[in-house]
């Protein structure tokens, strides 16, 4: 629950900030995004993202132990793709 509201504030302070005032790189948001409309994450970001997807893959099948690295490596494999880079 904390996540979801974390990611609202972020959500919101993105929405406040006039969109043609020049962004300051010491507070600039960890994602950025390119022209070609892909997403640059940060690393904290990236690992952040890959690890709240493996433990809602652990949620959906009842946090059976045994699981973990699976989970986590197709949590990776999901962000990866969603944000449009190649995993390394």
């Amino acid at each position: 629950m904390a996540a979801k509201k974390d990611t609202e504030r972020r959500a919101a302070e993105r929405r406040a900030q006039p969109r043609s005032a020049p962004r300051n790189n010491a507070t600039a948001d960890p994602i950025t995004y390119t022209g070609a409309g892909r997403a640059d994450v940060s690393p904290e970001e990236l690992r952040k993202l890959i690890s709240e997807a493996a433990y809602y893959r652990a949620k959906q099948r009842g946090f059976e132990p045994g699981h973990e690295v699976e989970d986590w490596v197709q949590a990776e494999a999901e962000v990866m793709r969603r944000v449009g880079a190649r995993s390394t």
